[in-house]
């Protein structure tokens, strides 16, 4: 059939053959997806492995970092959300109704909070806060849903009680959601941990941090082993219309060959800086699960695979220092930029007032204003330096 040249230019006659081995994986960019015949498009189920019926449900790209993400954090299926945030709203979006009862830790992910709180006024959803060292604070009622848990928490790094956690979760018949961003499926198994070998329910990982690598993609998964649970959020995952691009899938597919590399670095560097900052003066507390006086000390150890942590360390300034004085600190670093998030090439710092952050009461903390340290793959004793001047600079302004 002869057809015009505009035609011509969307139905090539020619096609170069589609298979080719190579490295990466080819990146496929869709939002229609072409069926072969009607018994394709009839004969399928959204249920199917490999569901290509449209770009949001997946195509080979994102499925292919579905199941290396799935593989990674020890689970089978996976989801793929457009940033870590995403994927947690999906996870509360899915499981919680008017009149159910969710449960968090004191120090979670702020975003996730302040998401929870507005499910609570607007839909009728009881936030329930507990502290995550400390197994009794977690009294669920008959309407508990969901326990979100965090190791190591946000901003403070308590490693919680994982173990007693989850296992009073289960006997509550409470779905457990593991927020593993810090971990990143590396320093332990979240659906194999401990002697007795426990598995939450479900984990949710920022892939924008260590699996991206570079700070500049973002991401989430939602990663689970259980079937059922998984056609729930493939489901609210398609009524939402989550999708993302295969660009920045192609993207953090090709990040997740270094991601152990980095990640053990990190980990190192972190632990290199920590037993250095001990001995500066101008902290009242060093917060890190390696330090044992650091809260969750012990329950890091019983889970974390060869005591393995992410590139985090927090510090607490001792209380002669104002908010000014912090400032000023934050100011003068060189090598730390000022900045959100972390897993990235470069080192980055933030400053935090715990007051304005926590609901319960923190005795294991010290009073001061708190200052993240989030540990690129610059060389630590370069990281120290810097720190040592900007410290130098805020004493010499406080003086002033």
């Amino acid at each position: 059939m002869k057809i015009n040249t505009q035609t011509q230019l969307i139905h090539s006659p020619r096609k170069a053959p589609q298979l080719l081995n190579s490295i990466q994986p080819p990146i496929y960019r869709a939002s229609t997806i072409i069926f072969e015949n009607t018994d394709a498009l009839f004969n399928r189920h959204w249920t199917d492995a490999y569901d290509y019926s449209y770009g949001t449900h997946g195509t080979p790209t994102t499925f292919t970092l579905g199941d290396n993400i799935a593989q990674l954090e020890g689970g089978e299926y996976c989801l793929l959300a457009p940033s870590g945030l995403s994927a947690i709203n999906l996870v509360n979006s899915c499981f919680l109704a008017h009149g159910d009862e969710v449960w968090v830790a004191d120090n979670i992910y702020g975003p996730n909070m302040e998401h929870l709180r507005n499910l609570e006024s607007r839909y009728g959803i009881a936030v329930k806060v507990y502290n995550p060292i400390d197994v009794e604070s977690f009294k669920p009622s008959d309407k508990a849903k969901l326990i979100w848990l965090e190791a190591a928490g946000s901003v403070t790094l308590e490693f919680p009680d994982l173990t007693n956690l989850v296992k009073k979760a289960q006997t509550h018949k409470i779905l457990t959601a593991l927020d593993n961003t810090w971990g990143a499926g590396l320093a332990f198994n979240a659906f194999d941990f401990g002697t007795e070998h426990l598995a939450v329910d479900i984990t949710v990982h920022a892939l924008t941090k260590y699996p991206s690598g570079g700070g500049d993609i973002l991401m989430g998964s939602v990663v689970t082993k259980n079937k059922d649970l998984y056609h729930k959020l493939f489901r609210m995952h398609a009524i939402q219309g989550i999708s993302i691009s295969g660009d920045d899938t192609a993207q953090i597919q090709r990040s997740l060959s270094s991601m152990e590399l980095r990640y053990t670095h990190q980990s190192k560097s972190a632990l290199t800086l920590l037993s250095w900052l001990l001995q500066q003066n101008e902290f009242a507390q060093v917060l890190h699960p390696a330090n044992p006086k650091s809260a969750g000390h012990t329950f890091w150890k019983e889970v974390c695979r060869s005591e393995l942590s992410a590139g985090l360390i927090s510090v607490i300034f001792d209380k002669k220092y104002n908010l000014q004085d912090i400032r000023n600190f934050c100011d003068a670093l060189n090598l730390f930029k000022l900045g959100f998030s972390w897993g990235g090439p470069v080192s980055l710092v933030m400053l935090y007032q715990l007051d304005q952050m926590r609901e319960l009461a923190h005795p294991h903390l010290q009073e001061g204003i708190l200052v993240r340290f989030c540990i690129g793959l610059e060389y630590p004793q370069d990281l120290m330096k810097d720190i040592q001047q900007a410290l130098k600079i805020m004493q010499q302004q406080k003086i002033e």
